[in-house]
């Protein structure tokens, strides 16, 4: 039977790319079909920080930490709490990714040119017990170029196979449905959509100029995440996270719809942990946006007082950094979809990163002379452009303003000064002893122990009333939809399992769409730096298994 190509690819993002690449190596031919414009191409990776997890790297033992494969798993198996019996293939890729992360990906990704920024970050710290959730270590290494950083070397490496003739590059075809031939699914049907010239991560135009339909023998499904569908993240919203926000921001643009996951099921796909997501509690609503209710996240030290929406501090360990989901689940049991960051100009100056690549021009530049000029700055550009335009943001000098401007940006006055007052004094009590029983504080103390914390990350402890600190900051923070974990169920070449377990004839699937390996690698949570790897990872092995697959 005659075939357009050996291979297509459904999603153009960062696993579509290395999954793409690696046929290109095996000399195979591909059609790559994503429902967006050229210009958005690389997908979500494009607006991400870069961050990528890795166990014993160069830059870890520079910084004299001390990782390895066991404690990595350690805090793989911890932080996923895998229990359910679809869970078999998830733990299978979490031990595959986590060898991976400690083996040949940083060299991998050196070899094709990726660099690192030298100062490690430390995410997810948990705050339980050494076998609960968190990263024991600082682990998260940004990418030199952030997200687009990344990217480079696989749209570099797509390009060619253009230019060699083994891709055809189908823009503006939105997928539909997937078709069998003989038993194998071989077939891609959909719509091919007008021209846009809509700039990335903007909605693009959805009207129909005619219909595909394309054969190959094998198939890649690398679209699914739902972060962008405020709908299906609701849908299928589980009860251990309480009620659905009434109020969500979007990390991701809109075209991250989850519409490709049916599309697969309906194949014959087997989509398992749908109720597991990723979604962030310090979500701001970004003042200058590129896409509808567009949020970014404020990637914050420790030190910031996080209150719920009445002004009461939030229980331990549930700082800024620690847990994520944790957090998530406190929140939604309160009742409102909101929380607080309590702090002055000296944290938000040392602490407050801006999530995305967009927010980081010195980062996503290569600028070592901006990196510098970050450094040596009161409050970082980006940061205090948030301050002075952002929906989310109060400044002022007194307490008493701070808190009339709390009550302006809510439905109802929630907070009650005088009570604010007393939670912050007590706080600043415990900064001014070298002994404490706040465990913030201690957490505070030991994250300056890490030299890359007392570097760049962490303001060394002091009152927040402090008027040579000031002024007051109170920044509003809102639920951010971000990733999805659960996904196709995928043994370990990446082939797409049916409901009897038995693999999909001629399907596979890689990143989001494939809950990052297994259909979920992650479990229940994630120890961040781990979704740009999971497509890397995923995506490799897809489009390996899949070279191998064809005649």
């Amino acid at each position: 039977m005659a075939y357009d190509a050996d291979v297509i690819v459904i999603g153009a993002g960062l696993a579509g790319l290395t999954a793409t690449a690696e046929l290109v190596d095996a000399g195979r031919r591909v059609i790559l079909v994503d429902q967006e414009p050229e210009q958005s191409l690389g997908g979500q990776a494009h607006w991400s920080f870069g961050g990528l997890f890795f166990v014993g790297s160069p830059e870890q033992r520079r910084m004299r930490i001390k990782d390895h494969r066991e404690l990595a798993l350690q805090d793989w198996m911890g932080t996923a709490a895998f229990d359910r019996e679809e869970d078999r293939w998830p733990r299978e890729w979490a031990k595959a990714y986590v060898d991976f992360a400690c083996g040949e990906k940083r060299a991998w990704l050196h070899g094709l040119g990726v660099r690192f920024f030298p100062v490690v970050g430390w995410a997810e710290r948990g705050g339980y017990d050494a076998q609960g959730h968190g990263n024991s270590v600082p682990r998260f290494h940004i990418t030199w170029g952030t997200g687009p950083g990344l990217l480079a070397p696989f749209v570099r490496r797509v390009r060619e196979g253009v230019e060699r003739g083994l891709v055809q590059l189908r823009f503006r075809h939105r997928v539909t449905g997937l078709g069998r031939s003989a038993g194998a699914v071989d077939t891609v049907t959909g719509e091919v959509l007008e021209p846009s010239a809509a700039e990335r991560g903007k909605a693009s135009s959805r009207e129909v100029t005619g219909s595909f339909e394309f054969r190959a023998q094998a198939v890649i499904v690398t679209s699914g995440g739902i972060g962008g569908n405020h709908d299906l993240v609701r849908a299928h919203w589980p009860e251990r996270l309480g009620t659905p926000p009434a109020k969500l921001l979007s990390g991701v643009p809109a075209h991250v719809d989850g519409l490709m996951l049916g599309i697969a099921e309906r194949a014959g796909a087997r989509l398992i942990n749908r109720d597991r997501m990723w979604h962030y509690t310090e979500g701001i609503e970004n003042w200058n946006p590129i896409w509808h209710k567009h949020g970014i996240r404020i990637l914050p030290g420790p030190s910031s007082l996080w209150l719920d929406a009445r002004g009461d501090r939030l229980p331990v360990p549930l700082f800024p950094g620690f847990d994520t989901l944790g957090t998530l689940s406190h929140i939604m049991g309160t009742g409102y979809d909101h929380t607080w960051f309590v702090l002055n100009q000296r944290v938000i100056g040392k602490e407050f990163t801006l999530s995305g690549s967009e927010q980081n021009p010195d980062l996503t530049g290569k600028s070592v002379r901006g990196v510098i000029e970050r450094a040596r700055a009161d409050v970082p550009g980006p940061v205090k452009a948030f301050m002075d335009h952002g929906a989310d943001f109060v400044v002022e000098k007194d307490l008493g303003a701070l808190v009339r401007g709390m009550n302006a940006l809510t439905k109802e006055p929630l907070i009650d000064e005088a009570a604010l007052h007393r939670t912050i004094a007590a706080r600043d009590r415990e900064t001014v002893n070298p002994y404490t029983k706040d465990l913030q504080v201690m957490a505070m103390r030991g994250a300056r122990k890490f030299i890359g914390d007392r570097l760049i990350r962490t303001a060394a402890p002091h009152r927040l009333l402090d008027p040579q600190a000031g002024p007051l900051i109170a920044v509003r923070l809102n639920i951010l939809t971000r990733k999805t974990l659960g996904g196709l169920e995928t043994d370990l070449s990446s082939r797409v399992l049916r409901e009897d377990g038995a693999p999909l004839p001629g399907v596979y699937a890689a990143g989001e769409a494939a809950g990052f390996g297994g259909g979920g690698v992650h479990g229940y949570r994630s120890l961040e730096g781990t979704f740009l790897g999971g497509c890397l990872f995923s995506g490799r092995a897809a489009g390996r298994a899949a070279a191998k697959s064809v005649d």
